[in-house]
């Protein structure tokens, strides 16, 4: 199982931390995240990073590369392997002050934090009647396409979207990694940071320091007048490749990057949608009591009369994540989106 693209740049320095002038480079998701991180620490002393592996190996995928060394062990360290350890231990840190950014170092991995976050993090705020802030960023590397297995490949979004108190968000791409890091490090509410790990090393052109709508806006990323079809994450680059696909059958598709799943940006959604007339809306994530779900239900709700077919909904299959050999055939792809709009009445 490989997880770690070895041949990738390893370390990003951004002109922002050197004052320099900003000059287009060709950057990685991975080496953007890096660049936040490495800007985010040098901008304010009380941004500290930690968790499984993070300091001197900088991480498994290695987006704390070098930080550690550049920063010292007492704003960039190793954690314990106990998740709700550090969930917990973060806290304490924000409430006296600090600004943690944690990483759970897969996807699952998180599970053992889950009361943590769902009890404390999340609620603290309200319980406190505002008193009680919360400014921490739990980075998750999360969804398949790594070749990994279960543990390694979950796309547990629907878990945290469905927790009120937390902002739920995922870049697609480069600009949108280094921008919305630094938003969701800035924010005073607990931010889960879910970062596609099979589009770690992605490239982009891009002007550090960059920056990119609201981390709580979508985003069309491509205009079309048939169909609007919702993606976030790791499925960005499969909706443009299924518009692509669907341009060469006299199919126009627009494309919607949502980037915030929580909250949910109605105001983009729903202009797009009145546009097209129809929607669909794609996640790796199993169907059942998906975040697809959600957005096929909101949609309706607030697009009905606008809608000329049900919103569809092209997902992973209702069975725990595969082995590595049969992860291709489990992920959704452009041809299984073209099939599923094929299934409407044009």
């Amino acid at each position: 199982m490989t997880l770690i693209d070895e041949t990738a740049p390893a370390v990003i320095h951004s002109p922002q931390a050197k004052n320099e002038p900003a000059a287009a480079t060709s950057i990685s998701i991975a080496g953007a995240l890096n660049a936040a991180l490495r800007d985010a620490l040098a901008e304010d002393p009380n941004v500290v990073v930690f968790g499984e592996d993070v300091g001197p190996l900088g991480g498994v995928f290695r987006i704390t590369d070098a930080l550690n060394a550049e920063f010292g062990e007492n704003r960039v360290w190793d954690s314990p392997l106990a998740e709700s350890g550090i969930v917990g231990t973060a806290i304490g840190m924000a409430m006296y002050g600090l600004r943690p950014v944690i990483e759970m170092q897969f996807d699952a991995f998180a599970y053992p934090a889950f009361e943590q976050i769902t009890s404390h993090l999340a609620k603290m705020r309200n319980r406190t009647k505002g008193r009680v802030t919360l400014p921490i960023v739990i980075r998750i590397p999360y969804a398949g396409g790594i070749g990994g297995v279960e543990h390694h490949s979950d796309s547990s979004e629907a878990y945290y979207t469905h927790t009120p108190g937390l902002t739920v968000v995922t870049p697609s791409n480069p600009a949108d990694a280094y921008s919305m890091l630094r938003e969701a490090i800035r924010s005073d509410d607990p931010v889960i940071f879910l970062e596609p790990k099979s589009r770690y090393w992605a490239k982009d052109t891009v002007s550090l320091p960059v920056e990119t709508p609201p981390m709580n806006r979508a985003v069309v990323l491509r205009e079309g007048t048939d169909v609007t079809l919702l993606a976030y994450g790791p499925t960005v680059k499969t909706a443009l490749h299924a518009a692509e696909l669907g341009a060469a059958e006299g199919l126009s598709i627009e494309v919607v990057d949502l980037r915030s799943l929580s909250p949910f940006d109605d105001e983009t959604v729903g202009a797009s949608v009145r546009k097209t007339s129809r929607a669909a809306i794609m996640h790796e994530a199993a169907q059942f009591g998906g975040y697809g779900a959600e957005v096929a239900a909101r949609v309706t709700e607030r697009q009905f009369f606008h809608l000329a077919a049900p919103v569809l909904r092209i997902t992973g299959f209702d069975i725990p994540f595969p082995s590595p050999k049969l992860e291709e055939h489990y992920l959704p792809t452009a041809e299984r989106v073209l099939a599923a709009l094929d299934t409407w009445e044009w």
